[in-house]
């Protein structure tokens, strides 16, 4: 059963849920004055106070957050080594390994490759091989950039991807660095470089944020994802907007167990969804589970688009580990939080 009360919020409206980060308290779903039912265009408060039972909204840095500060997701880093060969007019670039790369797979690992460019040409690219399940690869792969005048050289970056093979669908990207080759004072040598991987901004950039509650009552074994809104959500169509609907995978191990999903709503880049989605999780299997939630843009002509993704579960990124183990934490309330999404 979902609790559902839709619509779009403009940031120039009181943002919903702008309430302080503890002890909020609100209406069980579906209750109401006796006599009075609900009404359809309830005020900004009337839909905070619909949310399912009391209410935790965390954010970093919040009395909560045990002093963690800011979270800033740790993408790993790739190590590589560049140098110039004046005889043979060849650039050189070797991809030797990454380290401590994120889980990008509901399995709780990722099949890692690294894509190389030399900026501004993105037409021409090379690639490693992919190396399964592994958040430590070693490539050990050298890549010749032939028939380059030192002069063209030194106007390029040098630029690696790290992405996550997807057999299924589109690749994931991981992270990436880039080195402007004017920057480097011997480029006539092999030089060694560790690089931490930054987000990938290659035409994605940000594709806004979703808020989610979650709810663990260990006695009726389930686990409620109350999808709240969003913010700033890219705008994937023409007329520069977005019809957003979220969908909702229950996975355990690499095995789909359950799917549900919210109603769309036209033309909107903050859509309010305030849906709650009960999941029945038995206490054994819960570290083996992941909830997949996925923002989509509706597309009466053609395949829907993806906007952005959140994997939550207790390996997932630092963020999402987070708010599974505060929902972990606090039995029985729902705990809120913003989530960047990915690609």
């Amino acid at each position: 059963m979902t609790q559902s009360l839709s619509h779009c919020s403009t940031p120039l409206t009181a943002p919903l849920l702008s309430f302080p980060y503890r002890g909020v308290q609100g209406n069980k779903p579906g209750n109401s004055p006796k006599g009075h039912p609900p009404d359809a265009h309830s005020s900004v408060s009337d839909l905070a106070n619909s949310l399912t039972g009391d209410m935790v909204m965390l954010s970093p840095g919040s009395e909560d957050d045990d002093g963690e500060g800011t979270i800033s997701e740790k993408l790993g880093r790739i190590q590589f080594s560049v140098g110039y060969s004046f005889q043979d007019s060849t650039l050189t670039v070797k991809i030797l390994k990454g380290q401590d790369l994120p889980a990008k797979d509901f399995s709780g690992t990722s099949d890692p490759f690294v894509k190389i460019y030399l900026l501004p040409d993105k037409k021409h690219k090379l690639e490693t091989k992919v190396k399964r399940k592994n958040l430590n690869p070693h490539w050990n792969e050298t890549f010749l950039f032939e028939g380059f005048p030192y002069e063209k050289v030194r106007e390029r970056t040098l630029y690696l991807q790290v992405l996550d093979f997807d057999r299924f669908s589109r690749n994931d990207p991981i992270g990436e660095v880039s080195i402007p080759l004017n920057k480097l004072s011997d480029l006539g040598h092999m030089q060694t470089f560790w690089k931490e991987l930054k987000p990938c901004m290659d035409g994605a950039g940000r594709r806004g944020d979703l808020l989610v509650s979650l709810c663990y009552n260990p006695t009726a074994n389930t686990i409620t994802v109350n999808i709240i809104k969003a913010r700033n959500l890219k705008a994937m169509d023409i007329g520069g907007t977005s019809d957003p609907y979220v969908k909702l995978w229950l996975m355990h191990k690499d095995k789909r167990v359950e799917k549900k999903k919210t109603v769309t709503i036209k033309s909107c880049l903050n859509p309010v969804f305030n849906e709650s989605f009960p999941f029945e999780v038995p206490a054994h299997v819960l570290r083996e589970t992941t909830i997949i939630i996925t923002v989509m843009d509706k597309d009466r002509l053609s395949r829907n688009d993806v906007i952005g993704k959140i994997y939550l579960s207790w390996k997932s990124g630092p963020a999402e580990v987070k708010h599974w183990k505060d929902m972990m934490g606090r039995p029985r309330t729902n705990v809120a939080q913003w989530h960047a999404l990915k690609a």
